[in-house]
């Protein structure tokens, strides 16, 4: 509700500079006149913050992905990780948490990664 009120606020700021040229819409998300974003606008944008921000640039639905594996590698409980995610069904939940590797796979990787790091003279 926060982020929403947030948005309401800056889009009342936006309305009122626009003036005449706004546009009125049910839309939350509109562009500085209230017309609605155009996708590939909003892609330019995405990767616009993603440079600023100093993150590598992934697709925009790789963003629910990630938002997905952190609340499972946070140990968020998967009916929970639903609700935020929206998903439907938990199935769709639970089809990314098995991702997420369990500290034993970590260790397993990093003695893995060890060891290829080990010169060849070493052994």
């Amino acid at each position: 509700m926060t982020a929403l009120k947030h948005r309401r606020r800056t889009q009342e700021e936006a309305r009122k500079a626009a003036g005449a040229k706004w546009k009125n819409s049910n839309l939350v998300f509109t562009t500085r006149n209230g017309t609605p974003i155009e996708p590939r606008n909003f892609n330019r944008s995405f990767e616009v913050q993603c440079r600023k921000a100093g993150v590598p640039r992934i697709r925009v639905h790789d963003t629910r992905h990630t938002c997905a594996s952190l609340l499972a590698a946070l140990d968020v409980h998967p009916r929970v990780a639903m609700r935020i995610l929206r998903h439907s069904q938990i199935s769709m939940t639970m089809d990314v948490y098995p991702q997420i590797p369990s500290p034993e796979t970590r260790k397993a990787l990093d003695r893995l990664n060890a060891s290829l790091d080990t010169d060849e003279s070493d052994r």
